[in-house]
């Protein structure tokens, strides 16, 4: 005995896809979301780097306290932070923004200055272009 075949079809009302208004509505959205929240994360990056600066400065001067108890004195300045390499697990890294760090011994503001000159790589400045020392604690500035 013969059964009859069920033939499954899909009913021709049925569209298998997007169609291109969708697609172009959705992308505005995209756009618009992006356009809101994208400047908002993106301004963390630079305090972000200024953070990172400050915690590398902070660990190199554990490394420059460990060389002076060992040598009773601080690199000089010509030595550099190359003298204090055996005290670090890695090399000297760049500063956040690929610049070398400054080393000054003796410094003008204690034994020693260790200093990121910020994303200018110049002296001074403000916002993401502060600079980050050894002396005092990196703070925002209030217009951030």
């Amino acid at each position: 005995m013969n059964r009859p075949r069920l033939l499954l079809t899909r009913p021709l009302n049925n569209p298998r896809g997007f169609s291109l208004i969708e697609i172009i509505v959705v992308m505005v959205i995209i756009g618009i979301l992006a356009s809101l929240v994208g400047p908002k994360l993106f301004g963390h990056v630079d305090s972000a780097r200024q953070q990172d600066a400050q915690a590398q400065i902070e660990l190199f001067g554990q490394a420059l306290d460990l060389y002076r108890l060992e040598k009773h004195k601080y690199p000089t300045t010509d030595e550099g932070l190359e003298a204090i390499r055996p005290y670090l697990k890695k090399s000297i890294p760049k500063d956040p923004w690929g610049n070398d760090y400054a080393y000054r011994s003796p410094g003008e503001h204690g034994d020693y200055d260790l200093l990121s000159y910020g994303a200018d790589n110049a002296e001074g400045g403000e916002g993401n272009d502060q600079d980050i020392v050894s002396w005092e604690n990196f703070e925002k500035s209030s217009t951030e």
